[in-house]
């Protein structure tokens, strides 16, 4: 199984609540078919920018502080957005299942003028921009990352 493939099932399992430990996670990948190594894991979740709490990992954006641990919009964008689309004023963006959040929060992130607010969902975001044209460059803008 490729490392996208592994990394969004990573962001699946912590997107439905944090996961205590590396163990836990790795068990709950063998589940799903995914036999990983801990130096693998480690390094996964180091790239994914997953976060450390009390209650264990848990996806970026969902602790205070978490926008320094985010990947780049960009990687983000290359390894999980599948499809971008304007519609008026608003963009839609089609995301691997469980990747809508954090790429959200990478978004969200960059403080791009275009964008008054995200809202993520499973495998799709919704941004809402002032007009058509802010829309048009910012759909422009999301396809440029994907381009890299």
């Amino acid at each position: 199984m490729t490392k996208p493939g592994r990394q969004r099932a990573i962001l699946e399992i912590v997107g439905s609540g944090p996961v205590a430990s590396q163990e836990e996670l790795q068990r709950a990948l063998a589940k799903l078919g995914f036999k990983v190594g801990q130096a693998t894991l480690s390094r996964d979740i180091r790239e994914l920018g997953l976060v450390k709490s009390g209650e264990g990992y848990a996806l970026p954006g969902s602790e205070v502080g978490a926008r320094q641990v985010l990947p780049p919009v960009s990687r983000l964008a290359r390894e999980f957005v599948l499809d971008v689309r304007q519609a008026q004023n608003l963009i839609v963006v089609k995301t691997a299942v469980g990747s809508a959040q954090p790429v959200a929060a990478a978004l969200d992130g960059e403080q791009w003028p275009e964008v008054i607010g995200t809202i993520a969902g499973d495998d799709a975001i919704l941004i809402v921009t002032p007009d058509g044209r802010a829309a048009r460059k910012l759909e422009h803008r999301i396809r440029g990352l994907l381009a890299r």
